[in-house]
């Protein structure tokens, strides 16, 4: 502490947070900011739009169905009832298939029919007319327990005067839905996490050729370690992203409750969802910090706009090949591919996430956060190092052709003497 107030000079922390509040104060009040905002909320607004169209067309296209599982006269009755009701009661009535018809005390067991059947088959009905029981998941039973108790009925005798009572038997949901349904979280919080990241990590390529060409970069780094220059914009551009996605979260709870849900709600991940959120924002944080880092080296060692584009090309496309890794190891849990992408930095954030959707263990997280931030660490000085030897030429290989040129300067002058 004593040498840094003798030389004036800040530590790699202090200069790296006076970096950061400079760029993110400077980024969050511009006038260019503020399109940035904006630009993104227009598509998100139309395709869920589209969304939530889709959605009704596909869900009126495939209505659920009430499979039966009864003796052959019960059946036939109930097919007899549903088709005289149909005219009146219309999409109130569930489509009837035919399961099984069962013999004479012959049983079945419902909740396995349920679970083996494939289609739209949602609920088993079973029983007889006189005691109809519906088996399937507890909120639909529950919509569909009146228009059985009319089709009852109505089958009985023709004439629905008595509503039989319907016993309601609420199934669990099997490990092979469950597991369905984790891995549509998985894939939704993974391919979320992607597009944030390529769609803001660009920002810190652009910052750091303009201030290349403004000479300000030269100036921070005779100032500063360069290690502070660079975390400084990478944590200030991490900052700016956070606010836009604060933002365009905002967003998207006004319109949701100006408009209710657009998408179809997804399957409870294995963590829960306020602990999938939290560390959706960490990863995604690891994920921009180890990719800015990246294009943090290559905005330093590129001088023109067009340069960087032509750089960061093979980057974004390596990046989009990281994804498919990424998302197919999420397919093979506890395999090799998916410990592969857990170790693999770049891909670490992706398959993590996902395994948040799928496991409920909370250790791997802890360390895979560590792995991470170790990655940042190394990736920053690499691209800090790069900087001082290719643009700064103040690197080692510097430092040893000045002391070559020493060393012929004396010795050409004790020749001469």
């Amino acid at each position: 502490m004593s040498e840094q107030i003798r030389t004036g000079r800040l530590s790699v922390l202090a200069a790296a947070w006076v970096v950061a509040r400079r760029d993110f104060t400077a980024i969050l009040f511009s006038r260019s900011f503020f399109f940035f905002l904006l630009g993104p909320l227009f598509p998100v607004i139309v395709g869920a739009l589209a969304g939530s169209v889709g959605a009704r067309v596909q869900a009126s296209a495939e209505q659920p169905q009430l499979g039966v599982v009864m003796r052959g006269a019960d059946i036939d009755a109930l097919l007899a009832a549903r088709a005289r009701l149909a005219p009146v009661a219309g999409d109130a009535l569930p489509g009837l298939v035919v399961l099984r018809r069962l013999g004479h005390n012959e049983t079945v067991d419902t909740a396995r029919e349920l679970a083996a059947r494939k289609g739209n088959v949602a609920a088993v009905l079973s029983g007889n007319l006189a005691m109809p029981v519906l088996t399937g998941p507890e909120g639909l039973i529950r919509d569909w327990r009146g228009s059985v108790s009319m089709l009852a009925a109505e089958a009985r005798s023709g004439k629905p005067e008595a509503y039989p009572e319907v016993a309601l038997k609420a199934a669990a949901t099997s490990a092979a839905s469950e597991r369905r349904g984790r891995l549509t979280t998985a894939q939704s919080a993974q391919t979320m996490l992607f597009l944030l990241t390529m769609m803001l990590a660009g920002m810190v390529l652009s910052n750091l050729v303009e201030e290349k060409g403004n000479k300000i970069i030269e100036v921070l780094a005779a100032a500063i370690p360069m290690d502070s220059v660079f975390f400084g914009k990478l944590f200030a551009m991490l900052g700016v992203s956070l606010v836009g996605i604060a933002t365009w979260t905002g967003a998207a709870g006004l319109l949701y409750l100006a408009h209710g849900p657009l998408f179809q709600a997804l399957p409870e991940p294995a963590v829960g969802w306020p602990l999938l959120v939290a560390l959706g924002v960490v990863y995604f944080a690891m994920a921009y910090l180890l990719l800015g880092s990246v294009f943090l080296s290559i905005g330093s060692m590129a001088s023109t706009v067009r340069e960087v584009q032509t750089l960061s090309m093979p980057v974004t496309m390596l990046q989009l090949m990281v994804f498919f890794f990424a998302s197919f190891a999420m397919t093979q849990p506890g395999g090799l591919m998916e410990r592969a992408a857990m170790l693999f930095p770049f891909s670490s954030p992706f398959a993590m996430l996902a395994r948040a959707a799928q496991d409920p263990a909370l250790m791997p997280h802890v360390l895979a956060i560590g792995w991470q931030a170790l990655w940042v660490l190394i990736l920053v000085r690499i691209g800090a190092r790069l900087f001082r030897t290719r643009v700064m030429k103040s690197g080692p290989a510097r430092r040893r052709k000045r002391r070559w040129g020493r060393r012929r300067v004396t010795g050409q002058l004790a020749e001469a003497n």
